[in-house]
């Protein structure tokens, strides 16, 4: 009896780890780091006998967008490995080779997440690293949109707004600040109105949309884009004190004429 019910046991094992190697063989396939024959400028004649696949830890999915400056960059085996800068958390992400630059601002695809990372072609260890298949497409939804953990808009389109200009000096209205952007570009300034629209974890934070009742559709500038650590909820009504941006460039098509960072949200 003990035999047939090991044989069973066998029989439903066997499938379950084809699957889950094959699975793990896929993901790992694209972070396996080629190294090219460099004494050669015939790319074509590449040997993939010889590939230089770097040392694996554990891997997990990464379901955000990255955003941020680049700070630092390298080329190597194939890839392009950036250290971007997001507001003082500095994150490496490894993606296939590509021309970027110092200073330059890129938002990149969702890659997945390996720890203990050894690049041979570097002679380099990283403690963390993210693979992605590279920048985001234009066409893409913009983070603050329709991203995972977005909470929606709770308000009708025709719904009335009209929230009380906040107090005290640095206090604008929405239409204030797309009026006065240029003045106001890199100013810490403070903003009271209702929340419309939370998407949650993008890119290290959440992203808010308020809206106070001034401006208007017509001219765009009636909806203020905001990022921030703090969570409220979709119809909450809050002060908003954070340092606005003008055109502020996220690189990959993603650009805000007005937008409010670093922010602190309170009720």
């Amino acid at each position: 009896m003990k035999k047939i019910v090991f044989v069973f046991a066998l029989s439903l094992t066997l499938p379950f780890a084809i699957i889950a190697k094959n699975t793990f063989a896929y993901q790992m396939k694209s972070v396996e780091e080629p190294s090219h024959d460099h004494s050669s400028h015939d790319h074509s004649s590449h040997d993939h006998s010889s590939h230089d696949h770097a040392s694996h830890g554990e891997a997990s999915d990464s379901n955000y967008f990255l955003a941020g400056k680049i700070v630092e960059t390298m080329n190597s085996g194939g890839y392009t490995y950036l250290c971007i800068d997001d507001y003082g958390k500095k994150t490496w992400v490894a993606i296939p080779e590509t021309t970027v630059s110092v200073g330059q601002e890129i938002v990149l695809q969702p890659g997945f997440e390996m720890t203990n990372f050894e690049s041979k072609t570097l002679n380099r260890t990283f403690e963390k690293i993210i693979f992605s298949n590279g920048p985001a497409n234009p066409g893409q939804d913009a983070p603050a949109y329709n991203m995972k953990g977005s909470k929606g808009v709770s308000v009708s389109p025709d719904e009335k707004i009209h929230v009380e200009k906040a107090g005290g000096s640095g206090a604008y209205t929405i239409e204030e600040l797309y009026a006065n952007v240029k003045k106001l570009n890199k100013e810490k300034i403070t903003v009271k109105g209702k929340v419309v629209k939370v998407s949650v974890g993008i890119m290290g934070k959440n992203w808010l949309h308020l809206q106070d009742g001034s401006g208007s559709k017509d001219k765009n500038n009636f909806d203020l884009v905001i990022t921030t650590k703090d969570q409220p909820s979709v119809g909450d009504i809050v002060t908003v004190n954070g340092i606005l941006y003008k055109d502020k460039d996220f690189g990959s098509g993603y650009k805000y004429d007005v937008i409010v960072e670093e922010a602190t949200v309170t009720k």
